[in-house]
């Protein structure tokens, strides 16, 4: 799935980042962003291995909290000039991708398929 291997992708990118960041937020804010980007791919990978749509759905949704979640640590980073401009954007447009890829897919499995006629 496309939206897995970009959240896999964003993953990298979280964890390259706060790599980073002050040594007294290891196990703050940097530890939270990891934990949240972890969540993302594997929350993905779960609802799949799940044994309906409505499941699948429901972790769907999860991730998107996930994405939020992230965002919001993603701008507090910014703001404490964690990250500069450019990484922070970037990162940002990742999350936005992979959200609008979500909305497709939460929407296509919302859709009746044939054989449920």
């Amino acid at each position: 799935m496309e939206v897995w291997k970009l959240s896999m992708r964003l993953t990298d990118k979280i964890y390259d980042l706060t790599e980073k960041f002050p040594i007294d937020q290891r196990y703050g804010l940097s530890s939270q962003m990891q934990r949240c980007a972890v969540s993302i791919p594997s929350n993905i990978a779960e609802g799949c291995a799940r044994a309906s749509k409505k499941e699948f759905i429901q972790f769907l949704y999860i991730v998107r909290g996930s994405l939020a979640e992230l965002e919001t640590q993603m701008i507090l980073s910014f703001a404490r000039k964690y990250i500069e401009k450019e990484i922070y954007k970037e990162i940002c447009l990742i999350i936005e991708s992979i959200n609008k890829m979500l909305g497709k897919l939460i929407k296509s499995q919302k859709q009746p398929s044939t054989h449920d006629a």
